[in-house]
């Protein structure tokens, strides 16, 4: 085969792996700010933002007060490593401003097994009430290696461990309960600004609100002179 033929030939290959790669990039984001994402590059993307965030209600799930000063509404996915990491971060901010503050779960499931695992969450919500929900939350962070290494089939023992019945845990399982509420608020994320996981919104009580945008810890600076989770709910406090 001559030169001219290789190049013919290698040609179309290599604008087809292009075109692949940058359709991978257009759907997902990366970093320590928000993994796991897509991004909106249509016309909806420039209107996208926090002031697009529901409401939050007595439907949501909630740890604390819903009458709190601030609320820290957390877009995650359960397979998401940066939303491992600031489980941990939105645990020290509990623990630091108690009732000032109320964390505000909501899924943006987008790892392949995130779905499921969202699923499995409402399940033990809906059997066990907010704090089965919360029970659960703790241990699927606590197990999963992340990036979709968890095993499914330990989903009944985690739900377990929240305090709810097994066989009414398996049987929600095998229904068609929550799809729809889990990719309402996967695209509800998206229409508030997320471009990543996790995403995280804090209003405070005259409505100003304070976008964290990834896993920023609680008061090391992920870069000289960056902000802090604590430094974001301190300024919402003050209404600054």
């Amino acid at each position: 085969m001559g030169e001219g033929k290789k190049r013919d030939y290698f040609l179309p290959v290599s604008i087809l792996i292009a075109a692949i790669l940058v359709s991978v990039s257009l759907i997902y984001s990366a970093g320590r700010d928000g993994t796991a994402g897509p991004k909106d590059t249509g016309a909806g993307a420039q209107q996208a933002g926090p002031e697009n965030m529901k409401p939050v209600t007595a439907d949501d799930h909630i740890r604390g007060s819903i009458d709190a000063e601030v609320t820290v509404v957390e877009y995650s996915d359960f397979e998401c490593p940066y939303c491992k990491e600031f489980h941990k971060t939105m645990e020290q901010v509990m623990a630091v401003y108690g009732s000032k503050v109320a964390w505000i779960y909501r899924h943006a499931a987008f790892h392949s097994k995130s779905p499921q695992e969202a699923k499995a969450s409402e399940c033990a919500a809906s059997l066990g009430g907010n704090d089965a929900f919360w029970k659960f939350n703790d241990e699927i962070f606590r197990v999963t290696p992340s990036n979709d290494g968890l095993d499914l089939s330990q989903l009944p023992q985690i739900a377990a461990v929240s305090g709810v019945d097994k066989q009414a845990f398996n049987e929600c399982m095998t229904s068609g309960k929550f799809t729809d509420k889990i990719q309402q608020e996967t695209q509800d994320a998206i229409n508030a600004g997320l471009k990543g996981t996790p995403y995280i919104i804090v209003t405070n009580k005259f409505g100003k609100q304070y976008v964290i945008p990834g896993a920023i810890p609680f008061s090391t600076p992920l870069s000289p002179g960056g902000p802090t989770t604590k430094q974001i709910i301190d300024q919402a406090l003050a209404n600054k």
